[in-house]
């Protein structure tokens, strides 16, 4: 089975496709409120949709916008990604992941001037795992510490973003008692981490994960950035459609 992407600018989202969003949530998260899920959504610009073509159900979705910040004095834009899911069942198929970037390189194309970011607030080491897959440079990496340039690009965009919630000691948005949380038995996090050291990585460097903290990440957006396996998950998917 192979799914579909699409992307869809937030203002042309039906109250159905809302509805559908929030339900599909629900059943990956914990401590989930509309009006706040609304009121974050009506903050993005697209959303990058996934659908089983057999059913037409939503099967996982992205929420996108972006960032603008100056950092010593220099412009910076960034792409960041908001509300992640895709459902249990299917996870492994590329949709999500060929849609966002093909999506990416657009908007590398599109760019004129200034330094361009990918910015990731990751609650979960599964989202946190696609900047090894389809980066060669990213920050924060088990592999590598961090610049002062790259920690200032990461404290403008979490700020920007998380306000007083921001901890520039430990580069995490801090949750709210109303923050949602991956719910327990989606993310088998512990258990992983013992044969993977990205996911290692991830549970030290945000040990309120479970709670829905959020580690701030970046990853320069180019396309000379993008991995070898970023290409074939892209392309891939590509040439599966147009042979369907």
């Amino acid at each position: 089975m192979r799914l579909r992407s699409s992307v869809v600018d937030v203002k042309e989202l039906t109250a159905k496709d809302r509805q559908e969003m929030f339900a599909l949530m629900q059943r990956c998260f914990a401590n989930l409120n509309m009006e706040t899920f609304e009121t974050d959504l009506e903050r993005k610009w697209v959303v990058i949709q996934v659908h089983d073509p057999s059913s037409g159900k939503l099967v996982g979705f992205s929420t996108q916008t972006m960032l603008e910040a100056t950092v010593s004095e220099t412009p910076i834009s960034a792409l960041f990604s908001g509300d992640t899911v895709v459902e249990p069942s299917y996870w492994g198929d590329p949709a999500l992941a060929h849609e966002w970037g093909q999506f990416a390189l657009r908007l590398i194309d599109q760019q004129s001037a200034g330094k361009l970011f990918w910015f990731l607030t990751s609650k979960g080491f599964r989202t946190y795992r696609y900047l090894p897959l389809f980066f060669r440079q990213y920050h924060p990496r088990w592999s590598e510490g961090m610049a002062h340039g790259e920690t200032a690009v990461i404290d403008a965009l979490g700020k920007l973003v998380g306000g007083h919630r921001y901890d520039p000691h430990q580069r995490i948005i801090h949750a709210t008692a109303d923050k949602d949380y991956v719910r327990s038995g989606i993310s088998d996090a512990d258990r992983r981490k013992g044969s993977d050291p990205h996911i290692r990585f991830f549970i030290e460097q945000n040990p309120g994960h479970a709670k829905g903290d959020e580690l701030c990440c970046i990853a320069p957006l180019s396309r000379q950035n993008f991995t070898r396996a970023a290409y074939r998950v892209i392309n891939a998917h590509t040439a599966d459609r147009e042979a369907m």
